[in-house]
């Protein structure tokens, strides 16, 4: 659009000159003299005026001097005869017409009208990025420059098998004679799969900087449009560009979208949504190569894509992009940390080993929160350790809500509650080691227990889950013992418990009366489970009833024999709101002896 008023100001400034020249060189007017009609009659009468010239009902002539004259006659000569008869003098007026240049231009104003408004609706048609009148099914794809590209490989961290697996696409992209020299085949399509947050549009951007080529990038949701037809319309628009642009990329974020199973009876409203993904099928791999335009698409649910758009020949490279472990959080952490003041006290290690399960995203928001954080305080320039622990109990909990009124009977509920949950976790042999307990507000908790995992674990064995099941349970224990009544601040930790339980039974074979069976959810049926029997839905609610009745059996006793335990720890929150590690440790010493 700024192209379009550009050239529309270039082309007025033209015009306004063109009349400035026009007025410039106009012949200027001649010396007349200009007398009245009653005058220019007397002088006919006097016989001083022998030739004279009309044009239309202006009447000049020229005297014996060679002085020139001008009188306008009026149109109706007979409605002044009365007048002039009586002797008044009359004057009559010409009227004075627009140049003939204005003239013209306005007989031509509407002509001129149409073409600007066609033009206009033409530019804003036509463009990249469509959906606009008459440019429906134009790709809305965003293309990048990758020689400007200021995204690396360096720039991603904590994903070094993904980059391995993706160095190879930069080296066709520079070189592609060197893999069909060899007989080699570049991979159609890349697909990166991971949960959200992990870097895989990240990765994507590195590719394109690292190769220098156009990068074409778009979402999934982009093709889809309530029109039928459209969608196919803009995957031909954005192949086609990307052909004229070889080599290059074509980025594909949150194909899902467009990429999920076909239904078998079609119809309906997935019929716009299954012409796109056809059409997509087609360009990846149909009678016309796309040689030299590598496809890279994004997802976090791989298991409903269709099958067909997996297979070999369209997608033939599948790379996950994991959540980092603590070695690549550490990587993350000091990729961001680049960016900000940090303090010498700043232990990236600590700080990697506190984060289990965060994503990229969420380590980068935590240096960001980190660093708000040291603009809201006085007297810090840099941030330090207890900064950081203060943004990553930010994100890992919520915000603190100090301001919420809580009466003294609920704070000693949650404190009783919180203990509960710390205790039974203390008391179990491998349960993750307790981090930090409060009883201040976080987001819709009242209170919170955080647990820190010494390592990192891949797969968790049964005894670890029922330890969880027990640490669960323990707020609801705590309250009942304490106050021989319940209330709803369990509500979460009862959903999870549940949760967990029915997983062990239905989706890790850990139930003996179940054994190794499984009633997973099929994502592609919408998440229903194999159609069971009712004698099997009983046996299976059987086997969670009673591994979550052998976790509260557990977690009760744990409490009973350390009430004064539960009673010291309850307190201690009270008196300051947060213990941490260290503290707990001590009121475990001081109350149980016989326990280390």
């Amino acid at each position: 659009m700024k192209y379009f008023y550009k050239n529309l100001s270039i082309w007025l400034i033209i015009g306004l000159a063109f009349i400035l020249l026009l007025n410039f060189f106009k012949k200027a007017p001649e010396d007349i003299n200009h007398i009245q009609y009653s005058d220019f009659l007397k002088r006919v009468k006097s016989g001083t005026i022998s030739d004279i010239s009309i044009n239309e009902n202006t009447i000049t002539w020229t005297n014996s001097n060679g002085e020139k004259f001008k009188s306008i006659a009026p149109q109706k000569p007979e409605l002044v005869s009365p007048l002039l008869a009586s002797g008044i003098n009359v004057e009559v007026q010409q009227t004075k017409e627009p140049h003939w240049f204005f003239k013209t231009l306005l007989s031509w104003v509407p002509f001129i009208l149409i073409i600007v408004l066609w033009f206009f609706f033409m530019k804003q048609g036509g463009g990249k990025g469509g959906g606009k009148a008459m440019a429906f099914g134009k790709s809305k794809a965003k293309l990048i420059d990758g020689q400007k590209s200021k995204v690396k490989f360096k720039d991603v961290a904590g994903v070094q098998e993904a980059k391995d697996e993706l160095v190879e696409i930069v080296d066709f992209l520079k070189d592609p004679t060197k893999f069909t020299d060899a007989g080699a085949r570049i991979p159609t399509g890349v697909l990166l799969y991971g949960e959200p947050g992990t870097g895989k549009t990240l990765l994507a951007k590195a590719i394109a900087g690292e190769a220098g080529v156009p990068f074409f990038s778009i979402s999934g949701s982009s093709f889809v449009e309530m029109y039928v037809g459209i969608g196919a319309s803009r995957v031909r628009d954005l192949f086609k560009e990307g052909k004229k642009k070889a080599p290059c990329i074509i980025f594909i974020d949150e194909i899902d979208a467009v990429g999920r199973h076909r239904s078998a009876g079609g119809g309906g409203g997935n019929d716009e949504r299954e012409q796109t993904l056809n059409q997509l099928l087609v360009e990846m791999d149909g009678f016309e190569g796309n040689e030299s335009v590598i496809i890279i698409a994004a997802t976090n649910r791989q298991d409903i894509l269709d099958p067909a758009l997996l297979r070999p020949g369209r997608f033939d490279r599948q790379v996950m992009v994991p959540v980092p472990d603590v070695g690549g959080r550490e990587q993350i952490l000091k990729v961001h940390a680049a960016k900000i003041q940090v303090a010498d006290d700043v232990d990236w290690k600590v700080i990697a080993k506190g984060t289990p399960g965060f994503s990229g995203a969420e380590l980068a928001n935590m240096i960001n929160e980190a660093a708000l954080l040291v603009t809201r305080m006085k007297n810090a320039s840099k941030v330090t350790m207890n900064i950081l622990e203060e943004a990553k109990d930010k994100v890992m909990m919520g915000a603190e809500r100090r301001s919420l009124i809580i009466t003294d009977k609920e704070k000693r509920i949650t404190a009783f509650h919180e203990a509960g949950h710390a205790l039974v976790a203390w008391m179990l042999p491998g349960a993750d080691p307790v981090h930090k307990v409060t009883i201040i507000p976080r987001g819709k908790a009242l209170g919170l227990t955080m647990q820190l995992p010494e390592e990192e674990k891949l797969s968790h064995p049964r005894s670890y889950l029922l330890n969880n099941l027990c640490i669960l349970l323990g707020g609801r224990i705590a309250e009942e013992i304490e106050f021989k009544d319940m209330t709803t601040g369990a509500g979460n930790d009862i959903d999870r418990a549940s949760n967990m339980a029915r997983k062990m039974v239905c989706e890790w074979g850990m139930s003996e009366e179940i054994g190794t069976i499984s009633f997973k959810g099929d994502p592609a049926q919408g998440g229903q489970g194999p159609l069971i029997s009712q004698k099997t839905a009983e046996k299976i609610d059987r086997a969670v009833e009673s591994l979550i009745a052998q976790a509260y059996s557990t977690a009760k006793n744990i409490l009973t024999e350390n009430s004064k335990t539960l009673d010291a720890m309850s307190q201690a929150l009270l008196d300051v709101e947060t213990i941490s590690h260290k503290d707990i440790k001590k009121i475990v010493e001081e109350n149980s002896p016989h326990v280390s």
